[in-house]
């Protein structure tokens, strides 16, 4: 039973855990007051997907708490809001099932909810010494779509892809079902891939090494960032690709799969044994010499 009680009514079946996950978004912080409410809708629903895919579960149901500022309680924005809310729902399958709306800063925070088979859900642990990491897509999309919305009349021949990407990030929950029986440890790079790969090593009690010639970065990305989009792709977030690592025996399954063009991914470092040091991950340029790695990714309370 979905909206018009207290509370949903959800039976989930035999042998299945029910995954949950929350995310918040606020106008100024995770949108510019300048997005629309289509565009701030897709984006909140794609971030929250997003966790789906990373912890290898099925997205079945969400319920949205939206908080609205006067200027945005009418029907026009609401049915532009509301449009990009169904657009997304019914391309991954999932029912709104409840939620509360209130007055105050413009604030979108949603819960999903999704299944798993028990025992088979993603997650951050499980890396060991000798995996392979991974990412999936590419990389510095999402910082560079930012520069775009923030910068006015910011425009270049391929912005409208960025700007899709920074608006309605593809969550990536096909992959993420593929990789159940495959990846050893996963996340979705939602605050920079030094910051969420660290959360991985954390997690593991490992540390990782990772390569700048083997990152994936576009060239719409490189062509406006200034250092060929590096620092977008290491610390930019806001991509919701997966990070995942695969252990020695089923390398060659995801080699095999990347080949034969069912995996979109691509293979960036290795896992290592973790030392002493607050330095999770370690950066090597073409020559093998370590890249200052000066910050960890998105901070929110920075």
């Amino acid at each position: 039973m979905g909206i018009g009680d207290d509370a949903a009514l959800i039976n989930t079946r035999p042998n299945q855990q029910l995954v949950v996950a929350s995310d918040t978004l606020v106008e100024g912080v995770h949108f510019p007051s300048t997005a629309t409410g289509k565009q701030i809708a897709t984006r909140a629903l794609c971030v929250n997907l997003s966790d789906m895919a990373a912890m290898g579960a099925q997205p079945r149901w969400f319920t949205l708490a939206l908080t609205l500022p006067k200027d945005k309680a009418n029907s026009l924005w609401l049915a532009d809001f509301s449009a990009g809310i169904a657009e997304i729902a019914q391309q991954f399958d999932i029912a709104l099932v409840g939620g509360d709306t209130t007055s105050g800063p413009l604030t979108v925070s949603m819960t999903l909810l999704g299944e798993a088979p028990s025992g088979e859900s993603l997650q951050r642990a499980g890396a060991a010494v000798g995996d392979t990491v991974f990412i999936t897509g590419t990389l510095g999309d999402g910082a560079a779509g930012l520069k775009l919305v923030s910068t006015i009349n910011g425009k270049n021949s391929d912005s409208d892809r960025l700007l899709q990407r920074f608006y309605a990030p593809h969550p990536q929950v096909e992959i993420g079902l593929q990789l159940r029986a495959i990846a050893s440890a996963c996340i979705d790079i939602s605050d920079g891939l030094i910051a969420d790969l660290g959360h991985i090593c954390q997690s593991s009690n490992v540390a990782a090494t990772i390569y700048t010639e083997q990152l994936p970065i576009a060239a719409d990305v490189r062509d406006i960032a200034s250092d060929n989009g590096l620092n977008w792709a290491l610390f930019g977030g806001d991509d919701y690709q997966l990070c995942f690592t695969v252990s020695a025996d089923k390398l060659d399954k995801v080699e095999q799969l990347i080949d034969c063009g069912e995996l979109t991914a691509s293979k960036i470092g290795t896992i290592n044994t973790a030392d002493d040091s607050d330095n999770l991950v370690t950066v090597l340029d073409r020559d093998n010499n370590p890249v200052a790695v000066n910050k960890q990714g998105y901070d929110h309370f920075g």
